[in-house]
């Protein structure tokens, strides 16, 4: 029963958050803190443009010695995220995520964002496919 980002989602819910280029990112940082989300995709015009992450903040602002409430979440957000499709498999996330170091996917069907998937997401997806892949071998094992 291999999962794939479309089950990740029927499992967790696709609701997403998303912030505006010119928002300030201590308006970011509130979404972000209310939400109880790590990242934010940033939406212009119903098109994906960047993402920011609480990595971004911590990396750019934060160790820049910038303010957060004088700059724009389009000065430090990550311009043209990678995204997926609901049918990307498991693995395929978890290798796009490792090989870029990002903890966060958006999900985009036609062009419209559909979800976000974190790491976590993915850990939880490939520890609930081994439970069952054991379960699957010892009921043929005592079978």
């Amino acid at each position: 029963m291999a999962k794939n980002v479309g089950h990740i989602l029927q499992d967790k819910g696709s609701e997403t958050w998303c912030v505006v280029p010119d928002a300030s990112v201590y308006e970011a940082l509130e979404i972000m803190a209310d939400k109880n989300v790590g990242a934010l995709v940033v939406v212009e015009h119903g098109t994906i443009v960047g993402i920011l992450s609480e990595r971004d903040y911590a990396r750019k602002v934060i160790l820049a010695g910038f303010g957060s409430k004088e700059m724009s979440v389009a000065e430090i957000m990550t311009p043209d995220p990678v995204t997926v499709g609901p049918d990307a498999s498991v693995t395929e996330c978890m290798e796009l995520m490792t090989d870029n170091r990002f903890r966060h996917l958006p999900v985009v069907v036609d062009g419209e964002l559909v979800g976000v998937i974190s790491i976590g997401d993915v850990v939880l997806a490939v520890i609930a496919e081994q439970r069952f892949l054991i379960a699957q071998l010892e009921s043929y094992i005592t079978g």
